[in-house]
């Protein structure tokens, strides 16, 4: 028996924690209405076809973006904090982000950051160029990062593992390695990918804010 309370919010939840989860090609409507026991005709009811539910994802996912709030005590800390949520909104929903590229819609997805970014520029004194290279500087990183995130999770094995290839440089094989034993040591362990993102962020903006 079809539910009757369903509504579009809970519809557009339930279809984006699908598409987050399995890809935007797991998304059928009978999938869809199976997930929320509830009628396919139903589904159409409160979000029309699946291309109009792929809109409607693509514009919640723009919109969600939109609800960045910086924190930090100065400039330099907040532009940080756009950086890191603005990374942390990419990496949770990246099927999302995609469908949003394939739409046409990538630049007005980022402007939300921008403008906050815009803000602290100004707080910080820049103007023109200079504020607007720091608003590019700090998107491209935060994009830049994500991809390369996103491509080491997807690239297949490595035999020799990167790990394995330091250990061995630590091992003696390398005079400079050698020479430097604790710079080994962090190269062979596992790439802490939130550490590097924040060192390389905050090297960034303080260089631009200088």
């Amino acid at each position: 028996m079809a539910r009757s309370a369903l509504t579009r919010d809970e519809v557009l939840d339930t279809a984006a924690a699908l598409v987050k989860e399995h890809g935007p090609d797991a998304l059928t409507m009978r999938r869809l209405a199976a997930e929320l026991g509830t009628a396919v005709t139903s589904i159409y009811w409160h979000v029309g076809n699946r291309e109009s539910l792929l809109d409607a994802l693509v514009e919640r996912t723009v919109a969600d973006l939109g609800t960045l709030r910086p924190r930090g005590a100065d400039p330099a800390e907040r532009i940080v904090s756009v950086a890191r949520l603005l990374r942390r909104a990419l990496r949770e929903r990246p099927h999302l982000v995609a469908m949003v590229h394939e739409r046409g819609l990538t630049e007005r997805m980022f402007l939300p950051a921008q403008r906050a970014l815009i803000h602290e520029a100004h707080a910080a004194g820049l103007r023109g160029a200079r504020a607007a290279d720091l608003v590019r500087a700090v998107q491209f990183q935060v994009v830049g990062h994500v991809l390369v995130e996103r491509n080491r999770e997807r690239a297949p094995a490595q035999s020799p593992a990167e790990t394995d290839l330091w250990s061995a440089q630590a091992a003696g094989a390398d005079a400079d390695a050698a020479a430097d034993p604790a710079l080994t040591e962090v190269l062979a362990a596992p790439v802490d990918t939130e550490r590097l993102f924040l060192t390389a962020v905050r090297a960034l903006v303080a260089g631009l804010l200088a």
